[in-house]
């Protein structure tokens, strides 16, 4: 049976200015997600309405996730890419769903995100170099001028868009993280081979 060929492919200066990435950081709103909001109101009475209870006292926050970005951050680790989260916001849905896909490191509710990435990258003893972004509003500039690959999915603002080195084929919450996730895998050799696996 001949071997199944990769039917991405990307240009030789992307894959190389990718090559580098050792951690690849992801916004959530607007990246992992297609960036709306949904709050709900807990009933009244409802002891979760407490700003004592945690985590969205005033309310539930419902967040869609993506079936692909969350296999691609799957195949990232595969592939020795460490996978990292920085946002804005915090809810129980997106710590439970982190978990679910490993990805051990995430900052939460930080407004603020150089300072966030640079304690991952000192954890992981990485420099901005080997650190890829992908964001999608003013808040990400910051670190996104400073990794060595930065990404935008396509609903980007347009001045993220303007500094990325990638703008994704589809939108953020459908697919455009493992656009991300795919094109670091080929850049670093792995792509294939874990393509292999399914297709034997």
């Amino acid at each position: 049976m001949n071997p199944h060929l990769p039917a991405l492919n990307f240009t030789p200066q992307l894959l190389l200015l990718a090559q580098p990435v050792k951690v690849a950081f992801f916004d959530v709103d607007g990246v992992l997600t297609d960036g709306g909001l949904y709050f709900g109101e807990y009933p009244e009475g409802d002891p979760r309405a407490t700003p004592q209870a945690g985590f969205n006292a005033g309310g539930e926050t419902l967040k869609r996730f993506n079936s692909l970005d969350g296999h691609g951050l799957k195949l990232l680790q595969r592939a020795g890419i460490t996978p990292a989260v920085i946002t804005g916001r915090d809810s129980a849905v997106l710590r439970t769903r982190l978990q679910a896909l490993g990805v051990a490191h995430a900052h939460f509710g930080t407004e603020d995100k150089r300072p966030a990435a640079e304690l991952t990258l000192k954890t992981l003893g990485l420099d901005w170099s080997q650190a890829a972004f992908m964001g999608d509003d003013w808040p990400d500039l910051p670190v996104m001028r400073r990794v060595a690959f930065s990404c935008a999915p396509a609903n980007a603002h347009s001045e993220v868009k303007a500094l990325a080195s990638y703008v994704t084929q589809a939108r953020g919450g459908d697919g455009a993280a493992r656009e991300l996730c795919d094109l670091l895998m080929v850049a670093s050799g792995r792509y294939a081979d874990l393509l292999q696996e399914y297709t034997r």
